[in-house]
Protein backbone atom coordinates (compact mmCIF):
# COMPACT_ATOMS: atom_id res chain seq x y z
CA UNK A 1 0.00 0.00 0.00
CA UNK A 2 1.22 3.26 -1.01
CA UNK A 3 1.68 5.73 1.89
CA UNK A 4 -0.37 8.74 1.74
CA UNK A 5 2.58 10.86 2.65
CA UNK A 6 4.26 9.77 -0.86
CA UNK A 7 1.27 10.53 -2.92
CA UNK A 8 1.56 13.20 -5.28
CA UNK A 9 -0.38 16.80 -4.54
CA UNK A 10 -4.35 17.06 -5.95
CA UNK A 11 -4.21 19.19 -8.92
CA UNK A 12 -5.81 22.09 -7.09
CA UNK A 13 -3.08 21.93 -4.41
CA UNK A 14 -0.52 22.03 -7.22
CA UNK A 15 -2.22 25.16 -8.62
CA UNK A 16 -2.79 26.81 -5.66
CA UNK A 17 1.07 26.38 -4.62
CA UNK A 18 2.02 27.30 -7.72
CA UNK A 19 -0.27 30.66 -7.36
CA UNK A 20 1.48 31.32 -4.34
CA UNK A 21 5.08 31.05 -5.60
CA UNK A 22 4.65 33.23 -8.16
CA UNK A 23 2.73 35.99 -5.25
CA UNK A 24 -0.22 35.87 -7.02
CA UNK A 25 -2.86 37.92 -5.15
CA UNK A 26 -4.90 35.41 -2.59
CA UNK A 27 -8.35 37.14 -4.28
CA UNK A 28 -7.02 36.13 -7.69
CA UNK A 29 -6.19 32.40 -6.00
CA UNK A 30 -9.52 32.34 -5.09
CA UNK A 31 -10.74 33.15 -8.06
CA UNK A 32 -8.47 30.82 -10.54
CA UNK A 33 -9.58 27.43 -8.30
CA UNK A 34 -13.14 28.32 -9.04
CA UNK A 35 -12.93 28.31 -12.39
CA UNK A 36 -10.78 25.46 -12.52
CA UNK A 37 -13.01 23.40 -10.56
CA UNK A 38 -16.11 24.23 -12.71
CA UNK A 39 -14.16 23.38 -15.82
CA UNK A 40 -13.93 20.16 -14.57
CA UNK A 41 -17.69 19.57 -13.38
CA UNK A 42 -18.21 20.93 -17.04
CA UNK A 43 -16.85 18.02 -17.91
CA UNK A 44 -17.87 15.54 -15.77
CA UNK A 45 -14.62 15.04 -13.67
CA UNK A 46 -12.53 14.56 -16.20
CA UNK A 47 -8.90 15.27 -15.84
CA UNK A 48 -7.40 18.64 -17.39
CA UNK A 49 -4.39 16.48 -18.63
CA UNK A 50 -7.15 14.11 -20.61
CA UNK A 51 -8.56 17.45 -21.95
CA UNK A 52 -7.19 20.35 -24.10
CA UNK A 53 -8.14 23.27 -26.36
CA UNK A 54 -11.32 22.34 -27.85
CA UNK A 55 -12.75 20.96 -24.28
CA UNK A 56 -11.83 25.07 -23.63
CA UNK A 57 -13.51 26.31 -26.48
CA UNK A 58 -16.50 24.27 -24.76
CA UNK A 59 -16.71 25.56 -21.52
CA UNK A 60 -16.15 29.45 -22.48
CA UNK A 61 -18.69 28.97 -25.14
CA UNK A 62 -20.95 27.47 -22.53
CA UNK A 63 -20.40 30.62 -20.03
CA UNK A 64 -21.55 33.06 -23.18
CA UNK A 65 -23.79 31.46 -24.57
CA UNK A 66 -25.79 29.83 -21.69
CA UNK A 67 -24.12 30.92 -18.44
CA UNK A 68 -24.66 34.83 -20.38
CA UNK A 69 -21.63 36.17 -19.09
CA UNK A 70 -20.15 39.23 -18.94
CA UNK A 71 -16.77 39.65 -21.31
CA UNK A 72 -14.32 39.96 -18.69
CA UNK A 73 -15.87 37.08 -16.97
CA UNK A 74 -15.41 34.86 -19.15
CA UNK A 75 -11.75 36.21 -19.89
CA UNK A 76 -11.31 35.58 -16.59
CA UNK A 77 -11.87 31.96 -17.09
CA UNK A 78 -9.84 31.24 -19.88
CA UNK A 79 -6.88 33.13 -17.85
CA UNK A 80 -7.35 30.37 -15.00
CA UNK A 81 -7.39 27.76 -18.06
CA UNK A 82 -4.24 29.47 -19.44
CA UNK A 83 -2.34 29.11 -16.46
CA UNK A 84 -3.40 25.85 -15.61
CA UNK A 85 -2.48 24.36 -18.44
CA UNK A 86 0.93 26.65 -19.06
CA UNK A 87 1.83 26.09 -15.64
CA UNK A 88 0.62 23.07 -14.18
CA UNK A 89 0.06 20.60 -17.13
CA UNK A 90 2.96 21.82 -19.31
CA UNK A 91 0.84 21.79 -22.10
CA UNK A 92 0.71 25.65 -22.90
CA UNK A 93 -2.59 26.91 -24.75
CA UNK A 94 -2.89 29.91 -26.60
CA UNK A 95 -5.47 32.50 -26.16
CA UNK A 96 -5.40 32.98 -30.25
CA UNK A 97 -5.88 29.02 -30.23
CA UNK A 98 -9.30 29.37 -27.99
CA UNK A 99 -11.91 29.60 -31.01
CA UNK A 100 -15.30 29.94 -28.64
CA UNK A 101 -18.21 32.43 -28.70
CA UNK A 102 -16.90 35.33 -27.34
CA UNK A 103 -19.27 36.96 -24.31
CA UNK A 104 -20.38 40.30 -25.58
CA UNK A 105 -18.46 43.45 -24.67
CA UNK A 106 -20.69 46.07 -22.74
CA UNK A 107 -21.09 49.37 -24.56
CA UNK A 108 -22.79 51.24 -21.42
CA UNK A 109 -20.81 53.77 -20.65
CA UNK A 110 -20.03 53.86 -16.53
CA UNK A 111 -22.40 56.04 -14.28
CA UNK A 112 -20.23 58.69 -13.01
CA UNK A 113 -20.89 61.70 -10.33
CA UNK A 114 -20.79 65.36 -11.25
CA UNK A 115 -18.13 67.67 -10.08
CA UNK A 116 -21.10 69.62 -8.04
CA UNK A 117 -22.31 66.17 -6.66
CA UNK A 118 -18.95 64.92 -5.68
CA UNK A 119 -18.13 68.32 -4.05
CA UNK A 120 -21.66 67.77 -1.72
CA UNK A 121 -20.41 64.35 -1.03
CA UNK A 122 -16.94 65.16 -0.08
CA UNK A 123 -18.63 67.98 2.58
CA UNK A 124 -20.80 65.18 3.85
CA UNK A 125 -17.24 63.68 5.22
CA UNK A 126 -15.14 64.47 7.68
CA UNK A 127 -11.20 63.77 9.19
CA UNK A 128 -9.96 60.59 7.69
CA UNK A 129 -12.51 59.56 5.38
CA UNK A 130 -13.16 62.72 3.98
CA UNK A 131 -9.06 62.67 3.41
CA UNK A 132 -9.41 59.09 2.13
CA UNK A 133 -12.47 60.03 -0.25
CA UNK A 134 -10.15 62.91 -1.94
CA UNK A 135 -7.18 60.66 -2.43
CA UNK A 136 -9.64 58.00 -4.42
CA UNK A 137 -11.28 61.40 -6.29
CA UNK A 138 -8.21 63.17 -7.07
CA UNK A 139 -5.01 60.54 -7.61
CA UNK A 140 -7.54 58.19 -9.12
CA UNK A 141 -6.56 55.43 -6.57
CA UNK A 142 -8.75 52.32 -5.61
CA UNK A 143 -9.75 51.73 -2.02
CA UNK A 144 -7.35 49.03 -1.76
CA UNK A 145 -4.18 51.42 -2.97
CA UNK A 146 -5.36 54.12 -0.90
CA UNK A 147 -5.32 51.79 2.51
CA UNK A 148 -1.93 50.09 1.87
CA UNK A 149 -0.28 53.45 1.24
CA UNK A 150 2.60 54.17 3.35
CA UNK A 151 4.48 57.54 4.23
CA UNK A 152 7.34 57.10 2.25
CA UNK A 153 4.73 56.65 -0.30
CA UNK A 154 4.00 60.74 -0.71
CA UNK A 155 6.15 62.19 -2.41
CA UNK A 156 5.34 66.26 -1.85
CA UNK A 157 8.65 67.33 -3.78
CA UNK A 158 7.46 65.52 -7.13
CA UNK A 159 3.66 65.74 -6.32
CA UNK A 160 3.60 61.96 -6.67
CA UNK A 161 2.27 58.79 -4.86
CA UNK A 162 4.11 55.88 -5.60
CA UNK A 163 1.39 53.02 -5.63
CA UNK A 164 3.07 49.88 -4.59
CA UNK A 165 1.42 46.22 -5.68
CA UNK A 166 -0.90 47.68 -7.96
CA UNK A 167 -3.40 45.82 -10.02
CA UNK A 168 -1.25 43.13 -11.99
CA UNK A 169 1.23 43.15 -9.08
CA UNK A 170 3.09 46.17 -10.54
CA UNK A 171 4.20 49.51 -8.71
CA UNK A 172 2.76 52.85 -10.28
CA UNK A 173 3.06 56.35 -9.97
CA UNK A 174 0.08 59.01 -9.97
CA UNK A 175 -0.60 62.22 -9.26
CA UNK A 176 -0.64 63.97 -5.77
CA UNK A 177 -3.15 67.16 -6.35
CA UNK A 178 -1.61 70.62 -4.95
CA UNK A 179 -4.93 70.60 -3.17
CA UNK A 180 -4.58 67.55 -0.60
CA UNK A 181 -0.69 68.70 0.16
CA UNK A 182 -1.51 70.72 3.27
CA UNK A 183 -4.24 68.48 3.94
CA UNK A 184 -1.54 65.69 3.92
CA UNK A 185 0.83 67.29 5.79
CA UNK A 186 -1.04 68.05 8.38
CA UNK A 187 -2.35 64.84 8.78
CA UNK A 188 1.22 63.37 8.68
CA UNK A 189 1.82 65.35 11.81
CA UNK A 190 -0.60 63.35 13.70
CA UNK A 191 0.15 59.84 12.08
CA UNK A 192 4.06 60.46 13.43
CA UNK A 193 2.38 60.81 17.10
CA UNK A 194 1.10 57.32 17.16
CA UNK A 195 2.87 54.29 18.79
CA UNK A 196 3.63 50.80 17.78
CA UNK A 197 1.00 48.07 18.79
CA UNK A 198 1.03 44.67 19.41
CA UNK A 199 -1.62 42.17 18.11
CA UNK A 200 -3.51 38.76 19.74
CA UNK A 201 -1.56 36.93 17.25
CA UNK A 202 1.62 37.75 17.94
CA UNK A 203 3.36 34.55 18.76
CA UNK A 204 1.68 32.80 15.63
CA UNK A 205 2.91 35.48 13.43
CA UNK A 206 6.39 36.11 15.30
CA UNK A 207 7.05 39.35 16.75
CA UNK A 208 9.29 40.82 14.29
CA UNK A 209 6.94 40.56 11.55
CA UNK A 210 4.02 42.39 14.26
CA UNK A 211 5.89 45.12 15.31
CA UNK A 212 6.86 45.96 11.40
CA UNK A 213 3.29 45.24 10.12
CA UNK A 214 1.71 46.97 13.34
CA UNK A 215 4.14 50.73 13.36
CA UNK A 216 1.64 52.97 12.93
CA UNK A 217 3.81 55.86 11.70
CA UNK A 218 4.61 53.49 8.85
CA UNK A 219 0.97 54.07 7.32
CA UNK A 220 -0.20 57.26 5.69
CA UNK A 221 -4.13 56.22 6.83
CA UNK A 222 -3.63 53.65 9.84
CA UNK A 223 -6.63 52.14 11.54
CA UNK A 224 -7.08 51.67 15.20
CA UNK A 225 -8.20 48.30 14.72
CA UNK A 226 -6.03 45.01 13.84
CA UNK A 227 -7.62 42.55 11.40
CA UNK A 228 -7.67 39.32 9.66
CA UNK A 229 -7.33 38.99 6.17
CA UNK A 230 -9.85 36.74 4.29
CA UNK A 231 -6.70 34.12 3.80
CA UNK A 232 -6.53 32.74 8.04
CA UNK A 233 -2.82 32.33 7.39
CA UNK A 234 -2.36 35.87 6.64
CA UNK A 235 -2.53 38.80 8.96
CA UNK A 236 -3.60 43.10 7.82
CA UNK A 237 -3.96 46.24 9.45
Amino acid sequence: MTDSATKPPKLLDLVRDTLRVKHYAYRTEETYLQWIRRFILFHDKRHPKDMGAPEVEAFLTHLAVVGNVSASTQNQALSALLFLYRHILKQPLTDDAIDSVRARQSKHLPTVLSVDETRRLLQCLSGTHQLLAKLLYGSGLRVKEALRLRVKDIDFAQTQIVVRDAKGNRDRLTILPDSLTELLQAHLVQVKQLQPTTSPNATELGWEWVKAALYRGWQLLPDVRFSVNANPKLAQV
